[in-house]
């Protein structure tokens, strides 16, 4: 596979005909991979809980943090590539490994050593049950990890090979991996750091709000009034009551009603688009700051 057109500063990477036939110790060789941007702070416990593999690869996508340097200590190789979006940032990454079974994760994710156990049980047997691995993501949300509700399990195919599979389609947002042949599903969980504060959160939602607005709105699909009111609505009922929200107290109800405006948000983004309506601020051009009284 050809280099992709906006890497840079990316060092040579082994040959994957050569490197897909060695084995350590009779395993199948496993790589790992990681798209990061500003994660100084996360990306170490990431990294370390990826010990396993065979190598780690780091697509940064312009850090001014020191994220490369931490990844580099970490024994890391880092790439650096402008971010274009989600998916095929996932996939340049998946492109740049060495050997073809590959564990992709974010920098704000780890392995815990329960799922890092059915891990290594499945390349010491040759990854012969499947093409792709799914396991549950376990979610940090105000202050506690989430067993209930929308947020878990959060079943994600992380792991697989990639002669069979991934991060493929024209979705760059809430992005997975598709697979050729059969998927397994493994014990453990992956732990997700989603957000550094509440307001960071907000953020992200709505900024995962407008993408998947403009998604939608490409492909022909528009709001009504019929799902301003009622997704939003189905989506807390869903979450805080069908699968029991509930039961993780005040951070499963804060949950379940961030989750209902992320849907609402993301309908009266596409309700704007499609009457011609800016979702961000225009260009401006002239003198003062722009501001009126």
């Amino acid at each position: 596979m050809t280099a992709d057109r906006h890497a840079v500063a990316t060092p040579a990477a082994a040959s994957t005909t050569v490197a897909a036939a060695v084995t350590v110790a009779g395993r199948v060789p496993l790589s790992a991979c990681v798209i990061a941007f500003n994660e100084a702070d996360r990306i170490g416990d990431c990294l370390a809980s990826l010990s396993f593999c065979d190598e780690i690869v780091v697509v940064d996508s312009g850090s001014t943090d020191g994220t490369r340097e931490v990844a580099q200590r970490a024994g890391a190789r880092v790439l650096v590539r402008p971010f274009d979006g989600f998916r095929s940032q996932k996939q340049f990454a998946v492109d740049q490994c060495a050997h073809d079974w590959v564990l992709s994760l974010d920098a704000d994710e780890r392995v815990d050593a329960r799922l890092r156990a059915s891990i290594e049980a499945e390349r010491e047997g040759g990854f012969a049950r499947a093409a792709g691995y799914r396991f549950a993501r376990m979610s940090e949300y105000y202050g506690r990890f989430l067993r209930h509700g929308t947020a878990y399990p959060d079943r994600v195919l992380r792991l697989f090979d990639r002669r069979r599979a991934g991060w493929r389609g024209d979705r760059e947002i809430h992005e997975a991996v598709s697979v050729d042949g059969p998927v397994a599903l493994l014990a453990g969980d992956l732990l997700h750091h989603p957000y550094r504060s509440f307001l960071q959160l907000l953020d992200k939602k709505q900024r995962y709000a407008r993408m998947m607005a403009e998604h939608d709105f490409a492909r022909g699909k528009r709001a009504t009034l019929g799902k301003l009111v009622l997704a939003p609505a189905w989506r807390f009922f869903r979450g805080f009551v069908l699968k029991a929200g509930f039961l993780d107290g005040w951070p499963g109800l804060v949950e379940s009603f961030v989750s209902a405006n992320y849907v609402r948000q993301k309908t009266i983004m596409l309700w704007l688009l499609q009457n011609g309506q800016p979702l961000v601020d225009p260009p401006r051009t002239g003198q003062g700051d722009g501001s009126s009284l």
